[in-house]
């Protein structure tokens, strides 16, 4: 079918929409704020590939003197952060943004406030990052910010500062928009659009949502540290102050490996939509599809220190990661098998959108090839700091996820403009693509057997050296112009395209039931869904074996499930409990191979931090019990009680600050020795913990006195219990850690 025609009984309401700049700017409209995040990325993506073209530039010759070692390494280290935390992992959301809403036939994302915030906080994060060229100089460490040589004094210039503080406002936007994204698949699915039904992009966006929530607070809680080491002169990652920087790594790999998944997995879902739609045929196996995706997420998570076989972490070790690194090689093959079996025998139409996912299958299927011979620990040794590891990572990255994005934009842009990118246009970007990515990134493979290593600003001039330099920039202008073209395809379409109207591939999830772009609320009329393809069954209802009266039945409301406030807070608590828990490992890991400097039994008092204790416990006693008269619809007596938890909680938090006053005033400082470090980051983070559960109580609690909760529940009174409830969870770990072993040991 080309196009959809759905009952109109329902009155569509009047749009009200506004199209000015400070419409766009102040929006919450999930499409509008899932455009500004392509738009956004786009721009830092022109601006990552220029640094690219720079870097190829200087490389195209043995010695060449374009660019000096310093400015080299500024542009390695922000085209690397750009791309990945700028560019790949944002454009991926800001799809997600737009779509998943969409797909799961929802009115909108489940907190627009929330995910507005997250747009602005990537904004931030980007500028922030890039006004370290104003401020002194830019990062200049490589995106992983390797220890010691991004602590002081080997960093002088405020460049890593920045890039702490960028990543940190990016991680938090990120984070925020994966508790959105799966509140609303998990809460606001249409009726009949069970989880085994979900388009596979939103599939994927769900499981990547959990790695989000996972990997996201290891690395912000490696970022305090870092900022704690560099502005408070600590030491946590400084081997000349006791600290360890083979633990930074540690934390780094744990996110970043799970970060290539981040970067990957929603492309997957995007080929897996794109594929059987120009093949004519459903996805084959998609319960295979689906499984293997939550069994990427999972290998991921336990692979990280192949990143760190050339650390020396012991046989063991070196067994294990290689082990598990071969392993998640499975279900990705499987993935491959799935998307070439769709292919096989289909009626294919070769759009651009499919070309790029056909280029998609073939360039991935490089890089994970490339990918498994580093889980010989062997050859990792001998390829892990040439451009191997870079031809590698780019055929995952480039000729995977952005192929796959490429795909996507021209496969969602006549939904989100209602019009069509030109094909001859799109043509030419997909050939130069195609031809400039494999004369950039093929060569690069022998370049690093033949042993020239990566971040270096030159290199001698050996044989063939230079020559397959010269190849591999040529084929970086051939890519760069191949993204000129995609941008004057974009920016030509959006004036002059063909209409495209509502369904122009005759594809089947939701977002095709409505028109191009859609209306602020999304649909007039959600179609009934019987399958996973609800628009086929829906203009084949004799085909789709369903009964006259299946279009009513579906309409069948689900049994309501948790409240999305309440899940959400829940899902943010889990990410909260792996930020603390980088934190304790941290302190637990000093705890138990000691420092010069005072210990734990030495300078704590476990009977007042145990008196601070009982009122935080008392506290979440009093607020349940307070909950429990809001239920019996006693709301004076509701009102006290949540008074008097106030009172405990701020009892504690002047307990906690009459402890730290009183190690200050006995030289017990961040700065000292890595003890007073890790203790006053855990204790301080939990303290700011407190803090903010005080002012959402205070805000309960004025709420309550202007008669605001006026029912026996309250969704925000249930929420703000959770996180409360947690913080003090949080504290009885610390006290057994901190107090309790201390003198136990």
């Amino acid at each position: 079918m080309s196009e959809l025609s759905l009952p109109r009984d329902i009155p569509r309401p009047a749009e009200t929409r506004d199209t000015g700049l400070f419409a766009w700017i102040a929006s919450l409209d999930h499409k509008q704020i899932g455009i500004m995040y392509l738009i956004a990325t786009l721009v830092f993506f022109l601006a990552g590939g220029v640094q690219a073209l720079l870097m190829r530039t200087q490389l195209i010759r043995p010695e060449n003197t374009l660019i000096g070692p310093g400015t080299f390494d500024e542009l390695f280290t922000m085209h690397g952060t750009t791309m990945i935390f700028l560019v790949v992992m944002p454009m991926l959301i800001g799809f997600a943004t737009y779509l998943v809403p969409l797909q799961v036939g929802a009115r909108d994302i489940a907190f627009p406030r929330m995910n507005a915030m997250s747009f602005w906080f990537l904004v931030f994060g980007g500028l922030l990052l890039y006004y370290s060229y104003l401020a002194g100089g830019a990062p200049d460490v490589g995106w992983f910010s390797y220890a010691p040589l991004s602590e002081r004094p080997y960093s002088m210039t405020t460049g890593v500062d920045y890039w702490a503080l960028g990543l940190l406002s990016t991680g938090i936007g990120t984070i925020t928009a994966g508790i959105n994204l799966m509140v609303t698949i998990l809460a606001l699915r249409a009726p009949g659009l069970a989880l085994t039904r979900l388009p596979l992009f939103t599939w994927m966006v769900l499981v990547n949502s959990v790695l989000i929530l996972l990997a996201l607070p290891v690395l912000n809680a490696s970022l305090v540290e870092l900022l704690i080491d560099r502005l408070l002169n600590a030491h946590v990652f400084a081997p000349q102050g006791g600290g360890s920087a083979v633990l930074w790594q540690h934390y780094f790999w744990a996110f970043g490996h799970p970060e290539v998944y981040i970067m990957v997995l929603p492309a997957f879902g995007m080929i897996s939509e794109i594929i059987p739609v120009f093949s004519s045929k459903p996805i084959y196996g998609y319960e295979f599809v689906a499984a293997s995706t939550a069994a990427i997420a999972f290998l991921s998570l336990v692979v990280w220190a192949h990143h760190m076989f050339a650390v020396g972490l012991g046989f063991a070790s070196d067994v294990f990661f290689a082990i598990s690194s071969m392993l998640i090689a499975v279900p990705t093959g499987i993935k491959i098998l799935n998307w070439t079996a769709t292919l096989w025998r289909g009626s294919i139409r070769l759009t651009t959108a499919m070309l790029f996912c056909l280029a998609f299958l073939a360039m991935f299927t490089i890089g994970g090839i490339s990918g498994v011979s580093f889980t010989a620990v062997p050859v990792d040794w001998q390829v892990e700091d040439t451009y191997y590891v870079v031809a590698h990572m780019h055929y995952v990255l480039f000729g995977g996820t952005a192929f796959g994005m490429f795909g996507a934009f021209y496969y969602w842009f006549p939904k989100m403009t209602g019009r069509l990118l030109d094909e001859t246009l799109g043509k030419w970007h997909f050939w130069l693509a195609l031809v400039g990515f494999n004369l950039t990134f093929m060569i690069q493979h022998v370049l690093g057997l033949m042993g020239i290593p990566r971040r270096v600003f030159t290199y001698p001039n050996l044989p063939y050296w230079g020559s397959f330099n010269v190849v591999s920039t040529i084929g970086s202008y051939i890519l760069a112009l191949s993204v000129l073209v995609f941008i004057w395809n974009m920016l030509r379409s959006l004036r002059r395209g063909a209409p495209a109207g509502d369904n122009p591939w005759g594809a089947w999830s939701l977002e095709w039931a409505t028109s191009s772009p859609p209306p602020e609320h999304n649909f007039d009329r959600v179609p009934p869904i019987w399958g996973r393809r609800p628009l086929w069954d829906l203009a084949h209802p004799a085909a789709s074996g369903r009964p006259p009266w299946w279009r009513e039945l579906a309409r069948r409301t689900r049994r309501p499930a948790m409240p999305p406030a309440q899940m959400g807070m829940l899902i943010f608590i889990g990410s909260e409990a792996t930020f603390f828990l980088v934190l304790i490992i941290s302190y637990a890991y000093y705890h138990l191979n000691p420092s010069p400097g005072p210990t734990a039994s030495q300078v704590l008092h476990p009977a007042a931090a145990g008196l601070n204790t009982a009122f935080l416990i008392a506290s979440s006693v009093t607020l349940w019990w307070g909950m429990r008269e809001q239920h019996r619809g006693r709301r004076t007596s509701f009102i006290a009680w949540l008074g008097v938890t106030i009172v405990l909680g701020a009892l504690f938090l002047f307990g906690q600050g009459r402890e730290w006053l009183g190690l200050l005033t006995s030289n017990v400082t961040v700065a000292r020795d890595l003890f007073g470090a890790t203790f006053f980051t855990l204790t301080g983070f939990h303290g700011l913990h407190v803090f903010l559960g005080l002012l959402l109580l205070g805000m309960l609690f004025v709420l309550a006195l202007l008669g605001q909760f006026r029912g026996r529940t309250s969704v925000g009174v249930e929420s703000v219990s959770l996180y409360w409830h947690f913080v003090d969870a949080v504290w009885i770990v610390l006290y057994t850690l901190i107090y309790v072993w201390a003198f136990i040991k």
